[in-house]
């Protein structure tokens, strides 16, 4: 079994990133905790920090001394609050390693959230207002925002057999549509895999993209890395998802060897898919195939 250890600084990051998470003030904490604000500020530093403070600090911010020691699983069954959460961890991070949708959200076009904010719409007019949770979309709207201001290394390896339901069912498979909109959907995921293409000939700095052959199952996750902080999340959410038609259970941890066990297999899939032209012509071929006239 891999040991677990956590540098006093990689704790201080949790310890402020969950403070600033829980919207409490530093000296609200510091006077429930019993210590000056200094002292909070310096255990976020990196000093040390006795258990029994690492356990009373866990109780203020709701979470278990272990997620707040960066070993802990954070599990999300509802896909906003996932993707809230995603959102806030990638405005401070260099790299992403991701096996997962059939595009990558940071580089989609505004064509993918209207189409999906229409679905939406209809959805909710359909089945009343009262019962329809916000579209997952809007809980990940930022992730573009943030991409193009932070420019983050991405590695996004995408499964064939995600991209063949794409460009079968749209944008939304999950989202009730009328024939015209589902039309209009399939539309968008031809422009959506078409600019990945695009993308992927013209080979943009700190972007990287592959088509995993659908020989091959894998699981959905992504790899997140901040400095020496990574940490790893596991998602059956897709992000053109519907909530109120979606079910699963998605957890991140930085449990190190979680964390050395998914990018290793991340690391291995980046090598055995297709990659460069390879990957263009698969696409091409995939939009052919399946792709709305």
């Amino acid at each position: 079994m891999t040991a677990v250890t956590m540098h006093l600084g990689e704790i201080g990051q949790q310890l402020r990133a969950f403070r600033l998470e829980s919207g409490m003030r530093a000296d609200e904490i510091a006077a429930r905790l019993g210590v000056s604000r200094a002292a909070l500020y310096r255990y976020e530093k990196g000093e040390v920090i006795k258990l029994d403070t690492v356990q009373r600090l866990a109780e203020l911010l709701n979470i278990s001394p272990l997620t707040l020691l960066g070993v802990g699983i954070e599990y999300y069954s509802c896909p906003n609050h996932f993707f809230q959460k995603i959102t806030q961890i990638e405005g401070d991070i260099e790299q992403i390693l991701q096996v997962s949708d059939p595009v990558c959200y940071q580089v989609t076009s505004p064509a993918y959230d209207a189409i999906l904010l229409e679905a939406h719409a209809c959805q909710q007019e359909k089945e009343g207002s009262a019962v329809i949770d916000a579209p997952p979309i809007l809980a990940q709207s930022k992730r573009r925002a943030l991409y193009s201001q932070r420019k983050p290394s991405i590695i996004s390896m995408l499964p064939e057999n995600h991209i063949i339901d794409f460009l079968t069912h749209g944008v939304g498979a999950s989202f009730p549509m009328s024939a015209p909109l589902r039309h209009k959907a399939r539309q968008v995921a031809v422009q959506e895999i078409r600019n990945i293409i695009t993308l992927i000939d013209s080979v943009p700095m700190g972007l990287q993209f592959s088509v995993v052959p659908k020989n091959i199952s894998t699981t959905s996750c992504i790899f997140m890395r901040r400095n020496e902080l990574m940490a790893v999340a596991i998602n059956p959410f897709r992000s053109d998802c519907s909530a109120a038609r979606t079910s699963g259970i998605a957890m991140i941890t930085s449990s190190p060897e979680a964390v050395a066990t998914h990018k290793q297999m991340l690391e291995t899939l980046w090598q055995t898919s297709l990659k460069g032209q390879d990957a263009i012509d698969r696409l091409k071929t995939l939009v052919e195939q399946h792709g709305a006239v």
